[in-house]
């Protein structure tokens, strides 16, 4: 593979994920979090996403840094280690108002209501951030 279609074979790899997630995330917001089976859906759904992110990030990170693309590979890294510590961070969280709901608190949907957004929002900016970046990343060593 040349430099250029490593470079654009890796941004489509971390685009695919992101893609799938900024489509798939939206239609948690049009039912009830306090329903025990769509929490829980939510949680894998997130769950899925971050380590699919961290392996496709680790991978395309490694395959730019062999290709001579540091500077593409640190970006695509530090990609790596939102998604390996947003992991911890977030499913947390997700566990923590999954819990206060399953124990009575009538503003844990509400508060889990606002981590899915939070991770939408983060979904997409960096999203555009990637998206933004390609024409750099393709452009010629």
């Amino acid at each position: 593979m040349t430099p250029d279609a490593v470079a654009v074979a890796v941004m489509i790899i971390l685009l695919f994920p992101m893609g799938y997630f900024t489509l798939a995330s939206p239609a948690f917001l049009l039912v009830r979090l306090d329903i025990q089976p769509v929490a829980q859906l939510l949680r894998g759904m997130f769950n899925a996403h971050f380590l699919v992110m961290r392996v496709a990030a680790l991978i395309g990170s490694v395959a730019l840094l062999l290709d001579g693309r540091l500077l593409a590979a640190v970006g695509v890294g530090i990609i790596a280690a939102l998604a390996i510590w947003g992991r911890r961070w977030f499913m947390r969280r997700v566990d923590d108002q999954l819990s206060a709901g399953n124990a009575g608190d009538a503003d844990a949907p509400r508060r889990l209501r606002r981590l899915h957004w939070s991770g939408m929002l983060a979904n997409a900016v960096l999203l555009v951030a990637l998206l933004a970046g390609i024409p750099y990343i393709a452009a010629s060593a």
